[in-house]
């Protein structure tokens, strides 16, 4: 089932979302989300901790993570001028998760990322 966001999420939160389910073959190396992330993207993870100038590093993460998801069911997304928050259950190999990501933006692009989730279910479930 394809990532569903409210009609009030920014066009780049679609594409994201669209990109993470995009497959390994469609991610390559990541050029397609490339361009939604800021070149000093702030990044953080349960397993990447915190990251100020990640952008390299999350190309990396992120192709692990398209090459498992099965497929992601949005639960919750809520969206303002500070910027916005998605909740979500992704189906990995070894069953589903879920996953809260809070984004903010700047001209266009993701600046900011924190990305909450149980970093030792996801490497049971068949996450890289």
């Amino acid at each position: 089932m394809p990532a569903t966001l409210s009609p009030d999420a920014p066009q780049v939160l679609r594409d994201y979302y669209e990109v993470l389910e995009g497959g390994a073959a469609a991610y390559g190396e990541g050029e397609a989300m490339r361009h939604l992330v800021s070149d000093h993207l702030d990044f953080t993870g349960a397993l990447a901790g915190h990251r100020p100038d990640a952008t390299e590093g999350f190309l990396r993460g992120a192709a692990g993570f398209v090459a498992t998801v099965e497929g992601i069911e949005v639960l919750q997304d809520v969206h303002d001028d500070a910027g916005s928050a998605v909740l979500y259950t992704a189906t990995m190999p070894g069953g589903p998760m879920t996953f809260a990501e809070f984004f903010t933006f700047d001209d266009g692009r993701i600046a900011t990322l924190r990305l909450h989730y149980d970093g030792p279910e996801y490497l049971a479930k068949g996450g890289r």
